[in-house]
């Protein structure tokens, strides 16, 4: 079982899943995406969410995969 934490207009929430380890960061921004749409993850719920909103996003992946992070870039880091 795997973690993945979505950050989005300031709001952070985990949605846990099983998924792939090796699974591309383009799925993992289309199913962040088709997750906060549908209302699965926690106090983030935008139904009207785009397709590309998380295009320019960062994907981390941590603890071998266990814990993946959907975050903005930031102007101080990769």
């Amino acid at each position: 079982m795997a973690t993945l934490n979505i950050t989005y207009q300031g709001l952070s929430a985990d949605y846990a899943l099983e998924l792939d380890p090796g699974v591309s960061d383009r799925d993992v921004k289309r199913i962040a995406v088709e997750v906060v749409r549908s209302g699965s993850v926690p106090g983030l719920h935008l139904p009207t969410l785009a397709d590309d909103a998380f295009e320019h996003f960062v994907v981390d992946r941590l603890q071998n995969g266990l814990r993946l992070y959907v975050r903005p870039k930031v102007p101080f880091g990769a």
